[in-house]
Parts: structure tokens; sequence; C-alpha cells
């Protein structure tokens, strides 16, 4: 998701300071990773240059004054649009996993021991999703059952290769 697309969004509720896009953003979209206050204080900076938001008079408050921010014609129709389009559907035909398959075949180092971490990485990050989903409200409920099916597909991939390291092994020495 890119981040001025989500403060359009957020935005687009209602109008808000930075300080409480931060607080929306993280809530809903940053779990394990939340939005520093500089890329939000600059991403609001580029939405209002471009025409996407605008900044409303400073309001007084208990530290410095804070600028609320409205979302413009503009940015409604930038978010609507972006809403309307499909994501790219994934995975990449290239990934990390692949390429550190690969990488360990041609250069003859255990590439079955590299599978095995990596599987045990993925069981530890589904033991802690569905903990997660156990104990979260509905968003972390959803969040992490995403989460669960991608790391369900990268296990099935890693059982398969696996499976057949010997011929990807082969075909790579051609």
């Amino acid at each position: 998701m890119t981040v001025p697309l989500a403060i359009l969004g957020l935005l687009e509720r209602e109008p808000s300071h930075g300080y409480d896009l931060k607080r929306d953003y993280d809530t809903f979209f940053g779990r394990g990773k939340p939005l520093p206050f500089g890329q939000v204080y600059a991403t609001l900076g580029r939405l209002a240059r471009d025409g996407k938001v605008i900044a409303a008079d400073a309001e007084p408050g208990g530290g410095p004054d804070r600028k609320r921010y409205v979302i413009t014609e503009q940015g409604v129709s930038e978010v609507e649009t972006w809403l309307a389009e499909p994501v790219a559907p994934e995975p990449h035909l290239q990934t990390v996993l692949f390429v550190k398959v690969v990488l360990a075949l041609m250069s003859g180092r255990d590439a079955e021991n590299y599978l095995d971490t990596q599987r045990a990485a993925h069981m530890q990050r589904m033991r802690e999703l569905t903990d997660l989903r156990r104990t979260g409200g509905m968003v972390d409920a959803l969040l992490a059952d995403h989460g669960l099916f991608h790391l369900e597909a990268d296990l099935r991939w890693i059982e398969l290769t696996t499976a057949r390291l010997d011929q990807l092994a082969k075909e790579i020495k051609l």
C-alpha cells in the first residue's frame, strides 16, 4: 500500500492533524511497522504541493500550532481511481526464496538446509500470527489470516522445491 493514498483515504473520512493521521495509519495499516512522524509530514507536504490536500489555518494547542489537513476534490478523485484499480496479482515470479535456493545450488551449498531453516522461520511466524488472530480484534484477525495464507503458500512451495532440488541442480549446471 502506498502511504500517500492511505493518508488521502484517511483524510476523506474527516479533516485531521498529522498526529491523528499517524495514529490512525498505525492502528489500521502499520502493524509491526509504524509510520514515522517525519514521513507523515513530508507526505502531507507533497500532497499539498500537488493540490490533493490543503492545510487549514493553524490551531493553537498545548504545543506548537497544529494544522488540520483537508482533502481536495483532486485528492478524492485519486482515491476513487486507486480503489477501483485491481492490485497486481502476486507473487512475483522471482522471489528472494527462489534466488537463494538457486544461488545455493550454483555455489555447491546445501540448499535443503536453507529450505529447512526457512521452513522453521515460517512456522514460527505462523504461530505468532495464529496467536494474534486468537487474541486481537477483527482488524488483527483479518491481517493475520492474510499473512497466514501467504505463509502457507510459501510452505507448499518449500516442500515442492525440496522434493525437486536434484532436478533443479542438474538444470542449473547446464
